[in-house]
């Protein structure tokens, strides 16, 4: 089965949070509310440097995909 890059979530037993979960590796589901990050994979093993930039990038997709999705459903 294929799964998109990102995922918008949510949950009524958390009603003001909106979650982004990213499917690839590292996977990780970003909380919108408070922009808590929840690593589903293990990174401790991957280089601290290049880690840092890879993980900010996708934080920062992961936002702009919830930003688009939001568009779309404004339209």
């Amino acid at each position: 089965m294929n799964f998109p890059k990102f995922l918008v979530a949510d949950n009524t037993d958390l009603p003001d949070a909106i979650y982004i979960v990213h499917t690839e590796f590292p996977s990780f589901i970003l909380n919108l509310e408070n922009d808590e990050v929840k690593w589903m994979d293990d990174i401790s093993d991957e280089d601290e440097g290049d880690l840092t930039k890879t993980l900010e990038g996708l934080i920062d997709e992961a936002e702009a995909f919830y930003i688009r999705e939001v568009d779309r459903y404004n339209i």
